[in-house]
């Protein structure tokens, strides 16, 4: 009785049991494999496709690229280093690697000047995309754009001086006269800003200083990466407050300025850029003076500028459609004039919407400038279609150059990409 009775008394165990390590399928790279990329009988027979895939890739390319050679003169030269195995010959990278990314023209001894331009580029682009810098940097940003075409183009220091003035006096009358209407703001700005041109023009071609330094280097000359970058830069930097406005004046209630922003836009999303780039080449002259002498760069600049405004204003207006309307009806319970209601509660929000296909555009906009090309303007593609392709030393070196090229437009893309994740991550506000 009495040992039927003890047995029957539960343990209780006064230590706890020391804890196990979880299965392997369940923790590390086991379990991330298990449930990424062999969770189902599909999902591993599409991952051993890749693998193979992959392999079948590299297979072939890892010795072409291990096996390149940096060190000939010439594309025969490289065949007789390979000796008939396979290997790159990236030599035309090391020989031709100033004019892949200066152009031909451009003089050697001035390339510091496009390099400083790009690394001050960055200083001058860190207070736009990272917004909790100070805000005094932006004084550096407004001042950029007229240091970097000095540096570029060189020539005398009053031509981008007279520019700043311009814009400062274009400015003045501008917060002089939009009190009274935005319409005589705007003229306002633009004789002001015509005005001081003028006159630098006149007091530039009296003086005629020319710099020993930052000697003059016509827009011809310019070519390679650099003429990407340049247009890239300055074609979106000029695109989006254009669209912006266009955006607005297509929900503008005035019929003359609704009229004219839809046309606009809808007739340049009807044409393809190629057409533009030629009207930009051969007949965007002819609208101006006869003896005025447009800079084909100019020209180039206006036409993508254009072109990717108006794709630009689609992408506003639909981020503008998204808002509801008790944004509007919140703007004008505060008394809000419009300007203000713009800046402050609507344009904030369908900016934030609009980022992705900001961003899209943008990307494609930078890779449509090898677009160039085609109008005599050497830019990466150009010169690697035209003088280096053209040597009797490398033609025939195709998947380097490419290579090449695509490597360097991949940067920058990617870059922008990763980017424009950041900024959506950082501006998001709604409830997670």
């Amino acid at each position: 009785m009495s040992d039927t009775h003890a047995h029957s008394v539960a343990f209780v165990r006064e230590t706890a049991i020391p804890p196990a390590p979880a299965p392997a399928d369940a923790t590390g790279p086991v379990k991330w494999l298990r449930e990424n990329l062999f969770a189902t009988w599909a999902n591993a027979l599409l991952t051993i496709l890749a693998i193979a895939f992959i392999y079948l890739i590299l297979s072939k390319t890892l010795p072409w690229i291990l096996n390149g050679v940096w060190n000939t003169a010439s594309l025969t030269e490289c065949r007789e280093v390979l000796a008939g195995k396979a290997g790159a010959c990236f030599s035309v990278l090391a020989d031709r690697w100033y004019q892949l990314l200066f152009g031909f023209k451009y003089p050697s001894e001035y390339y510091w000047r496009p390099t400083l331009a790009l690394v001050l580029l960055f200083i001058a682009a860190a207070p736009v995309l990272f917004f909790d810098l100070p805000r005094k940097l932006l004084i550096f940003t407004a001042l950029y754009p007229f240091i970097a075409f000095w540096l570029i183009w060189g020539g005398p220091l009053l031509v981008p001086v007279f520019a700043l003035l311009g814009f400062v006096a274009g400015y003045v009358a501008f917060s002089r006269l939009v009190n009274r209407s935005f319409a005589a703001g705007f003229f306002g700005a633009v004789v002001a800003a015509l005005v001081v041109w003028f006159i630098g023009s006149l007091i530039n071609g009296a003086l005629a200083v020319e710099n020993p330094l930052l000697g003059a280097v016509p827009s011809r000359d310019l070519g390679g990466f650099m003429l990407n970058l340049m247009l890239g830069v300055t074609c979106v930097s000029l695109s989006i407050p254009l669209g912006i406005a266009l955006a607005l004046g297509r929900q503008s209630s005035m019929p003359l300025i609704k009229g004219i922003c839809v046309i606009f836009i809808e007739f340049v999303r009807g044409v393809p850029l190629i057409t533009l780039l030629f009207v930009a080449s051969v007949m965007l002259a002819y609208f101006f003076p006869p003896d005025a002498t447009v800079d084909l760069f100019l020209r180039v600049v206006i036409m993508i500028t254009m072109f990717s405004s108006a794709y630009i204003a689609e992408v506003i207006r639909g981020g503008l459609a998204a808002l509801p309307k008790g944004q509007y009806e919140a703007a004008d319970s505060l008394g809000l004039e419009y300007a203000q209601a713009m800046r402050l509660i609507i344009l904030p929000q369908a900016l934030k919407i609009s980022i992705p296909g900001i961003v899209n555009i943008a990307v494609g906009l930078f890779k449509d400038t090898t677009l160039v090309s085609v109008i005599s303007m050497f830019d990466l593609v150009g010169m690697i279609r035209g003088p280096i392709l053209a040597s009797t030393e490398w033609n025939g070196v195709y998947w380097e150059l490419l290579g090449f090229a695509a490597l360097l437009f991949f940067v920058v893309c990617y870059g922008i990409s990763q980017y424009s994740q950041w900024l959506e991550r950082r501006l998001r506000t709604d409830h997670r």
